[in-house]
């Protein structure tokens, strides 16, 4: 027997009592009702998210009421789109001088200048499993590509201007390329363009690897070499594509060029294993969302396994000495400065061997953005990289209303706490719904306090380190031990965390203990479903860092692994002070040059316990993985908050573990917990599942209101109970970067000295004097060999320097073109000036013979 449908039924005897005709009308009727109905609430929306005047500081969480983002991959449009009001800002960093003409001739547009942007050419180093030859698994052939590229034609014809060459892994505009200039300069000198040198080592080592040139096409055995060039569209990396293909198809290799956006490029060179041989050639970017004031770990992100958990990093073979060195900088376990800069030095020389990528440009980028919005841009990360751009983003003269953002690519990747997506735009996002214990300053790149009060570090005598702001404080000790009552370990049979007096019964010591004390009220904030934070949040993160480490447990990720290590190199233990407020010690054996920098980088994690529980759970049981590794490996989805078939997954666990009364590691944290924490949180998250449709609960000064994967938009809004005053970070508004002009004479004559004057102003102000660190030049000859380096010195007026160069100097220079550089560094920001000045030595003219007219004897 059939069971009937009631409301079926129902119509059909509603139909046979009413006319057709009135039937349509009231159903019209109805749905006007209801588009009217609609269409008055969003207008009731708009108009309470309309932006009004009002004190920032009289305002909780961000300055404006819902910020939309949506995908523009086309940046040429966005000038127009900024101008007539549909947007207010443009994420990406833009590199075409066509388009920033039109934003500069736009009166309503107006845009912040970044240089923390990269280009670069990853390459597949695996070996193929099909067999086929992949020419970059040889070292030699990857080093050549080094002088098959002009990155100088890259940078000035392709990006018209707005970068400049990059061969190196250090940045240039950063500190550390300053510092090692020198180094620097020779590396490139060697590393110059040089093409016929670049075919005559691609051409022996082919050779030598088995491959046969015929009639111009190599050739490995009867098929043709063929090295696939995967090409991203959305900006002038699609030229650089071109470029590069078009160099190697000169070479005789056939090409195939794969033009993909980024999500599609992303299931290629990063989801896909490296030795499936889709790709050999990916035309990468990078960006450095704060300023990089130490690159030493630059090397073992770029170079080694450590650096990334996905499987092309895991393909990486550095070689013995350059995985050692680039471990010792990462964890900064050097005794010096001068060590230091030793290291780093060979780690250059190694890394442009090994050339797993061969480095192209730095970018200046233009983020345009409207006339009416300030925000705190990055000097380096530009609004996209920046930590400040959700505390600060705003309309100039108002508080609240609605900000529209464009970015080129968003949910690129699947979003989890632990390893999930590291996309720009989407870690971009990310920050506005997140808080820190610390937060950069968007000119230098030290940390001030967020969510701490102070924090008091100690080192070892003679460690190099020093201190500028007045939240840290720096003292020194001849030895420092770490206490028997603090964790170093996890024991996941047990389920019991292990102290350093187990461990360590004969007792430990460390380079380092810095005590974080955290603001009053810290533990009495609440995630953005409403549950109260706890310690466990602080644990159970911590926890999970072994437990993903441990090749015995159900979590074991081999991509966390090498990370780890590094981690338990430099680990010796931590212990929770206080709670009220609370307090914690961190002992480690890792470094880094600026206290400021090592004060926040100790800051343990706070993640909600309850979200990670969930993915724990159906990592354990095959359904999910964290990281897109282990979900390759299982064969499942890589975990998404957000978005996706993840999510039902994860409801049903929370289901489950809401009716069970489940939660994680009960005999580490049930002490850290408080009463009814465990029922109040898996209703707190379903409740906002249900509200909200996703999973991602944060703390910072915006919440993930809305996603919508499949129209492209994301929808944040502003968090009323964040505890910060809307203006605390509005004094970051204008970097005083050094201006440069150097004068000096255009010809010199052999056996003349020079004197060359440097203008340091700013704003058209001179640049005091006491507020600059340094001023370094370096003369180099025609062949752009160094010759002479020092400081110039400074005059009694401000802004006001000279570099004298010594007769017997310039002699040494022989006759034709040189060049004087000279670097400025002042602590006001982290980005060193440059200037250059052009000059050519010639002969010392002969004396003319002068007829005084005498009569003739």
């Amino acid at each position: 027997m059939v069971t009937p449908i009631k409301g079926h039924d129902n119509l059909m005897a509603l139909r046979n009592l009413i006319p057709l005709s009135l039937l349509t009308l009231i159903a019209a009727a109805i749905a006007f009702t209801l588009y009217m109905g609609e269409r008055q609430a969003q207008q009731e929306q708009r108009q309470d998210l309309a932006a009004t005047p009002g004190d920032p500081a009289e305002r909780r969480g961000g300055l404006v009421d819902e910020i939309v983002f949506t995908v523009e991959s086309d940046p040429g449009r966005i000038a127009a789109q900024i101008e007539r009001g549909s947007h207010h800002l443009y994420a990406q960093g833009i590199a075409s001088s066509t388009i920033f003409r039109q934003i500069q001739t736009s009166p309503n547009v107006e845009y912040y200048l970044s240089h923390g942007n990269t280009a670069d050419l990853a390459l597949n180093p695996a070996e193929f499993d099909d067999g086929s030859l992949n020419p970059f698994n040889d070292r030699a052939i990857r080093e050549a590509m080094n002088w098959l590229i002009d990155r100088r034609y890259i940078a000035e014809e392709i990006y018209g201007g707005l970068a400049r060459p990059r061969y190196l892994p250090i940045h240039t505009a950063f500190p550390d390329y300053a510092l090692l200039a020198e180094t620097a300069r020779e590396l490139e000198r060697k590393y110059a363009h040089d093409p016929e040198r670049a075919e005559r080592i691609i051409t022996e080592r082919m050779q030598e690897l088995g491959a046969e040139r015929r009639d111009g096409q190599w050739y490995d055995g009867d098929s043709p070499v063929t090295i696939k060039v995967l090409i991203r569209t959305e900006d002038n990396r699609e030229r650089v594509g071109d470029y590069v293909a078009n160099r190697l198809e000169d070479l005789g290799f056939r090409i195939e060029r794969l033009y993909r956006t980024a999500d599609e490029a992303t299931r290629i060179w990063i989801a896909s294993d490296p030795a499936a041989g889709r790709w050999h050639i990916y035309t990468g970017a990078w960006v450095s969302p704060v300023i990089d004031r130490d690159a030493g770990d630059n090397l073992s992100f770029y170079y080694t396994p450590r650096g990334r958990p996905s499987a092309l990093w895991q393909a990486y073979e550095p070689g013995a000495e350059l995985s050692e060195i680039a471990e010792v900088l990462e964890r900064r376990d050097f005794a010096s400065l001068e060590e230091r800069h030793e290291l780093l030095e060979r780690g250059l020389e190694l890394a442009m061997e090994n050339s797993a990528r061969i480095w192209l440009i730095d970018q200046t980028s233009v983020t345009p953005h409207a006339a009416e919005i300030e925000m705190g841009a990055d000097l380096a990360g530009g609004i996209a990289g920046s930590a400040l751009w959700p505390f600060t983003i705003r309309f100039s003269d108002r508080v609240g209303g609605r900000l529209m953002v464009a970015t080129p690519s968003m949910l690129t990747e699947p979003w989890n706490f632990l390893a999930g997506s590291n996309w720009i735009f989407d870690t971009m996002i990310q920050r506005g719904l997140s808080d820190a214990a610390a937060l950069p300053d968007p000119f230098t790149g030290l940390y001030h306090p967020q969510r701490l009060e102070g924090a008091e570090v100690t080192v070892e005598e003679d460690t190099p380190i020093q201190k500028t702001l007045d939240w840290v404080t720096l003292e020194t000790s001849e030895e420092i031990e770490v206490p028997d009552d603090a964790w170093i370990d996890w024991d996941r049979d047990s389920g019991e965390i292990i102290d350093v007096g187990t461990a360590h019964p004969d007792g430990l010591t460390a380079r380092a203990r810095t005590k974080l004390r955290y603001s009053e009220g810290f533990l009495d904030r609440n995630w953005h479903d409403g549950s109260q934070v706890s310690i466990a949040d602080m644990v159970v993160p911590w926890i999970l860092r072994f437990e993903r480490a441990d090749e015995e447990s159900s979590l074991f990720d081999p991509s966390h692994l090498s990370s780890f290590e590094v981690y338990r190199e430099h680990f010796r233990g931590w212990r929770i002070v206080d709670t009220d407020p609370l307090s914690v010690e961190i002992y480690s054996d890792q470094i880094y040059p600026d206290a400021e920098y090592l004060a926040a980088m100790r800051a343990p994690s706070f993640l909600p316990w309850h979200v990670l529980q969930l993915g724990m759970e159906a990592e354990r049981r095959g359904e999910l993985a964290f990281s897109s590794t282990k979900a390759d490996q299982l064969g499942v989805e890589w975990q998404n908050l957000v978005s996706g078939p993840s999510l039902e997954i994860l409801r049903g666990y929370l289901s489950s573990a809401a009716e069970a009364g489940r939660y994680p590691y009960p005999e580490a944290i049930d002490e850290w917990l408080r009463e009814g924490e465990v029922e109040q949180r898996h209703q707190a998250l379903q409740d906002w599942h249900a509200q909200r449709g996703h999973f991602w609960v944060d703390d910072g000064p915006y919440y993930l209101h809305s996603v919508r994967p499949v129209e492209g938009t994301l929808v944040l809004r502003r968090n009323k109970d964040f505890p910060d005053r809307g203006d605390k970070w509005l004094h970051f508004t204008d970097p005083r970067i050094p201006e440069l002009d150097l004068q000096g004479p255009l010809v010199i004559e052999k056996g003349a000295g020079a004197e060359i004057n440097l203008s340091v102003t700013y704003a058209g102000e001179p640049y005091p004097n006491q507020e600059i660190d340094s001023a370094r030049y370096m003369l180099f000859d025609g062949d752009d060999e160094l010759r002479l380096h020092g400081e110039a010195e400074p005059t009694a007026e401000d802004g006001r320097w000279q570099i004298t160069i010594e007769p017997e100097k310039l002699a040494e220079l022989g006759t034709g073109a040189n060049s004087l550089e000279v670097t400025v560094i002042t602590p006001n920001v982290a980005l060193p000036s440059f200037a250059a000045h052009a000059f050519a030595t010639v002969p010392q003219r002969a004396d003319e013979a002068i007829d005084e007219g005498g009569d003739e004897p």
